[in-house]
C-alpha cells in the first residue's frame, strides 16, 4: 500500500517541479521524446540491420526493412496504440505516466507485445541471434520494472538508456566489429536522456541509477540466453 506522501509525489507534474530556464526545458523534453524507450527497439533494429557490418551481411535491403517493420510494429506500433486506447477508455489519466498506478498497465500490455515481438523473431532462424537477443532483453526489462514499479517509479527511460548500452557491450564482447564509437555514443545518449529526465521529471537520482542497471543487466541476461 502506497503511502501519503509517495502517492503525492507521484501525482505532482515534473514541469511544476523545477526552475530551469525555458530552452532548457524544451531540449529536455525533445531529447525525452526522441529517446524514449518505447522506440529505442527501432534505433537498435536500425543499427544491427544497417550499420553493423556483419550480422545482416548477405541480406537484401527489402529484407532487412521487413525485419526492422516487423520489429516496429510489434514493438512500438502495438504498444504505442494500447497506450491511446487506455486514455481513451479512462483506464490511465495521462500518457505521460506520472504515477505508479498508471505504469501498472502499462508494463503489462508492453510486456505481452515485447514478448510476442522477442517470440516471432525467435522462431525464425535466419534471423540473427543478436536481434532476438536484444528483444529479449527488453522483454525481461519490462518485467523488471513491472516489478521494481511495486515499491518505487523506476526510470523507465533510464531502463532503456541502461539497455542501449548493454546491447553495445554484448555486440562488443562478441568482436563482430569494433564497438569504440558506438558505445562511447550510448554512453553520451544515456547521460543526456538522464540529464533531462531529472529537469523535466519528478524522478530521483536513485531511480535513476537503479533503471540504468536493470537495463544493463537485462541485456546481459538475453545475450546469454540467446548468443
Amino acid at each position: 500500500m502506497l503511502n501519503t506522501e509517495l502517492s503525492f509525489r507521484d501525482n505532482v507534474e515534473p514541469a511544476a517541479k523545477n526552475n530551469q530556464p525555458f530552452i532548457i526545458r524544451l531540449l529536455a523534453h525533445i531529447i525525452s521524446v526522441v529517446f524514449h524507450p518505447l522506440f529505442l527497439p527501432i534505433y537498435v533494429g536500425w543499427f544491427l540491420a544497417f550499420v553493423h557490418p556483419s550480422y545482416f551481411s548477405g541480406f537484401s535491403v527489402p529484407y532487412k526493412a521487413r525485419i526492422l517493420l516487423m520489429v516496429t510494429i510489434n514493438a512500438v506500433a502495438y504498444p504505442l496504440i494500447t497506450v491511446l486506447l487506455l486514455k481513451a477508455l479512462g483506464f490511465i489519466d495521462t500518457v505521460f505516466f506520472y504515477t505508479q498506478q498508471d505504469r501498472i498497465l502499462l508494463y503489462i500490455t508492453s510486456m505481452i507485445f515485447f514478448f510476442w515481438a522477442q517470440y516471432s523473431l525467435r522462431e525464425q532462424p535466419e534471423i540473427p541471434r543478436i536481434l532476438v537477443a536484444f528483444m529479449f532483453g527488453v522483454f525481461i526489462s519490462s518485467a523488471a520494472a513491472l516489478i521494481a514499479n511495486i515499491y518505487f517509479k523506476i526510470s523507465m527511460h533510464a531502463i532503456g538508456m541502461g539497455g542501449l548500452i548493454g546491447i553495445c557491450y554484448v555486440i562488443m564482447q562478441q568482436n563482430t566489429m569494433l564497438m569504440t564509437w558506438p558505445l562511447s555514443a550510448a554512453f553520451l545518449i544515456a547521460g543526456l536522456v538522464c540529464t533531462a529526465r531529472l529537469i523535466v521529471s519528478d524522478h530521483t537520482p536513485k531511480e535513476i541509477y537503479t533503471g540504468l542497471l536493470v537495463g544493463f543487466i537485462c541485456q546481459l541476461v538475453g545475450g546469454a540466453m540467446h548468443l
